[in-house]
């Protein structure tokens, strides 16, 4: 099976090199010619919560050829329109197209590429990139949740070759995105928002947190999801439940030294994949018929940040 990681940053660079290292025939895709040329002449080198260099095959996007059997879809979702209709021709007619963003990214995917060709793999694990080639990974090891928008003709492929590099969990997809969301959208838009931790925010900012957390498992709801599942736990039962204030500084232990991605975009000038993230719930709210207040007004926060109007501090986190 021919593969590629389209969109090789810091995920996707820690997915590449765990795929190579299980002998996966993969070539990691950026933009950023630096990166490219350190993982040619270093290979991936992850530190942290998993430690290991591995030689890779990395190119530029002009540099792509042929057909591939797996594209795993890692770039900034604000991009996907452009990059699915560039991978189109790369992806074989009965190859398969993986997200591993977050979000709510498939059904757009599957305009370009057919219900069929799409998946949707939940990535739980962290990683910054700290200099070209040289990945920082937090959270633990390599583990997935993965599900089909259409009816998975190759799902099964899929999880055996994921299963490789560690452990995988099969399910419902619109499950496993809306459980990923409902602690992404509470996390990653209250660390962009405040610079903190997300185990900062577990422990001094329970309640705003899990107000985020609710409002995502009442669009999940509408949706038709019976249970949102993470590290064998049930996201709408552990944090949508009467303990939930107690459980929430245990459940975020593993991702306590995670800071929000779109920090980093905000250091380059940026603007963030909010949008996708917190913003996707709210969209999808709005469709079901279903308020999020707490969400939207967190949404506009993080453009506020964006356009200058507001500054990335722990203070900030007391306008919402």
């Amino acid at each position: 099976m021919r593969a590629c990681i389209y969109g090789a940053g810091a995920m996707g660079t820690s997915l590449g090199a765990a795929l190579a290292k299980a002998g996966v025939e993969v070539e990691l895709v950026s933009r950023n010619a630096a990166h490219v040329s350190a993982l040619r002449s270093e290979g991936a080198v992850l530190q942290g919560s998993v430690n290991m260099r591995v030689p890779v095959t990395a190119v530029l996007p002009e540099e792509m050829a042929g057909k591939y059997d797996l594209i795993f879809l890692a770039i900034r979702q604000r991009g996907n329109r452009e990059a699915a209709q560039y991978l189109l021709p790369f992806l074989k007619e009965d190859g398969a197209l993986v997200s591993v963003q977050n979000g709510l990214p498939e059904r757009a995917l599957a305009e370009v590429f057919g219900e069929e060709r799409v998946y949707g793999c939940a990535l739980s694990w962290g990683a910054e990139r700290t200099s070209p080639g040289h990945i920082q990974m937090t959270g633990g090891g390599f583990r997935y949740a993965l599900g089909a928008f259409g009816r998975g003709k190759r799902l099964q492929e899929l999880a055996d070759l994921l299963k490789r590099t560690g452990e995988v969990t099969v399910g419902e997809l619109n499950e496993i995105r809306y459980a990923k969301l409902a602690v992404n959208a509470a996390f990653s838009t209250l660390s962009v928002i405040s610079g903190l931790t997300f185990g900062e925010l577990a422990s001094h900012h329970k309640k705003l947190a899990l107000a985020l957390v609710k409002e995502v498992v009442a669009v999940a709801k509408a949706a038709g999801c019976k249970k949102l599942p993470v590290g064998g736990h049930d996201v709408m039962r552990l944090l949508n439940g009467p303990f939930a204030s107690l459980i929430l500084p245990v459940a975020m232990k593993k991702y306590a030294g995670i800071r929000s991605g779109m920090l980093k975009d905000l250091e380059a000038g940026r603007r963030t994949d909010i949008d996708y993230v917190a913003g996707a719930a709210v969209v999808e709210g709005a469709r079901l018929g279903v308020e999020t207040p707490m969400l939207e007004s967190a949404v506009s926060m993080v453009h506020d940040i964006e356009n200058g109007l507001a500054e990335i501090a722990p203070e900030t986190l007391e306008l919402l």
